[in-house]
């Protein structure tokens, strides 16, 4: 009769896994050298290029980064996006692996998952974690889409910021960062970082787009709501208004409740979010307002964010409770 494995065996057997799916993620990840004290991690995501988070990118000369025979190499900044957390650095001449890329789509709450790193030494860093929440594609309050809700049931060492989410097979997942989310690690997604990444080589930033305003959400009063006919609950009150912005040029007033664009509802600043990705840049907006407790209609232009380049607002953004998206 065969014997059952004991639970030592299935400990060790389950521990050594661990450590060869480790070794095999581990050949693609470096240490990044761009702020004082204690460096991120990164991922060597495709010939040339690391992605590390952005918020671990202190300064944009000077970098190096520590690779996996434990060497140093320069790195340039190439690009950086704010709103999703990521940086991509240039290193040349490296005979480093790249990342091999696995589907995160799978993943389940309750999943067991490994994070990888890379210490300034040059050793490997390894976290065990548990996939705490999943969802759909949502939009984090810096204001980047990323197109799946991915947390861990925890937040990470320091050092493994911008390192690689890893699979039981040694498949890269994501890059780990701790900045998207108030309570634990978020997770960028494979397929978000392949977007954003491919347009920071191309142009070195994110192109956004642009009204020129301030805005807090507000509830609506229900008489109001029937007097007009309107089905939103809430709407967005333009609290701040730039001069010679796109809002401004369109006859938008500070006072004004924005409820539709382009004849959907606006309940929320997410809602206006979704009109400023690149591209809608230079296309026109319908914007329907409250002012006076009548409806009003203006004609607006998107415009092109004028730090799209992340240079005046590296690490900061909108968040829900100041009303301001990134540069307004």
């Amino acid at each position: 009769m065969p014997q059952e494995p004991s639970v030592s065996s299935t400990w060790q057997s389950l521990s050594n896994e661990a450590a060869s799916t480790m070794e095999r993620a581990g050949r693609s990840v470096v240490a990044v050298h761009a702020r004082r004290r204690i460096p991120a991690s990164g991922v060597h995501w495709r010939p040339g290029i690391v992605v590390t988070a952005n918020h671990a990118v202190d300064r944009d000369d000077e970098i190096t980064v520590t690779l996996p025979d434990q060497s140093t190499a320069p790195a340039t900044l190439a690009g950086r996006d704010p709103a999703t957390d990521l940086a991509i650095l240039k290193i040349s001449g490296e005979n480093v692996p790249v990342a091999e890329l696995g589907e995160a789509a799978a993943l389940k709450p309750g999943n067991l998952v490994l994070v990888a790193g890379r210490t300034a030494e040059g050793t490997s860093r390894a976290s065990l974690a548990m996939i705490a929440v999943t969802g759909p594609a949502w939009r984090a309050w810096t204001g980047g889409a990323l197109d799946q809700i991915l947390r861990l049931d925890r937040n990470l060492h320091p050092n493994l910021s911008g390192g690689p989410l890893i699979d039981s097979a040694g498949r890269i997942l994501g890059i780990n960062t701790p900045t998207l989310s108030r309570f634990t690690a978020t997770v960028i997604p494979a397929s978000t970082v392949d977007r954003v990444t491919a347009e920071l080589e191309k142009r070195g930033h994110i192109g956004r787009g642009y009204f020129g305003v301030g805005m807090q959400p507000i509830p609506l009063p229900q008489k109001l709501r029937e007097s007009l006919k309107l089905t939103n609950k809430t709407g967005v009150m333009i609290i701040t208004v730039e001069p010679d912005g796109p809002a401004e040029k369109a006859g938008v007033l500070i006072g004004d409740i924005l409820v539709a664009l382009d004849s959907k509802p606006v309940s929320d600043t997410d809602d206006v979010q979704a009109h400023l990705t690149s591209e809608h840049v230079g296309k026109a907006v319908k914007v329907s307002l409250i002012r006076g407790g009548a409806l009003t209609d203006a004609t607006m232009i998107v415009g092109a964010h004028p730090a799209g380049d992340g240079s005046r607002f590296r690490g900061r953004g909108w968040r829900r409770g100041h009303g301001h998206f990134p540069g307004r």
